[in-house]
């Protein structure tokens, strides 16, 4: 069985994550986790969460976790942010290298994201970003459409369970 320190959903607490009219980053990363996190459980998937409620810690936090439950993967998902609302849309899948299982995963995430409609705007490399730099297994940041994107809001929201299932099944047949 493979464990999947799953489903870091990021910001928390007073830390909204990216906020684009009342609409708050936090609140759609939890309730995106906790969907993707049921359905690979329901697949024999072992999952465990940095969070389950509205709290916050550090991205080092949650990476520290992640490492102390020897996990097989870190994924974390989040939503992206422009300065300019509606300029940019779409996917994209952040890894520390793209030489790894974790680019793999990103892939595949991102391919099933794109058949349901998102742009997939690839996989790249973040070696800065705390959860990909300080966790030990295959860690990959997916960033589920823009926030500030009516086109990828409404994606997000009339497709929300097809979203789940396709982050879902790219981490499935990647493990």
């Amino acid at each position: 069985m493979f464990t999947v320190r799953n489903l870091l959903p990021p910001h928390g607490g007073a830390d909204y994550g990216a906020v684009y009219e009342g609409r708050q980053e936090k609140d759609d990363v939890l309730r995106l986790t906790l969907t993707i996190g049921d359905i690979l459980s329901d697949n024999g998937i072992n999952v465990l969460y940095t969070r389950t409620t509205d709290i916050y810690e550090t991205p080092t936090q949650k990476a520290e976790k992640g490492n102390a439950a020897d996990a097989d993967y870190f994924v974390s998902i989040h939503r992206n942010s422009s300065p300019i609302p509606g300029r940019y849309t779409g996917v994209e899948t952040l890894v520390y290298s793209r030489n790894t299982r974790a680019a793999v995963m990103a892939e595949n995430i991102n391919a099933r994201l794109e058949a349901i409609g998102f742009a997939n705007q690839g996989v790249n490399e973040r070696p800065n970003l705390a959860v990909l730099r300080r966790t030990y297994m295959p860690a990959v940041l997916v960033e589920v459409g823009f926030i500030n994107n009516e086109q990828d809001n409404a994606l997000f929201d009339q497709r929300f369970y097809e979203v789940a299932n396709a982050i879902a099944e790219g981490i499935s047949e990647s493990i």
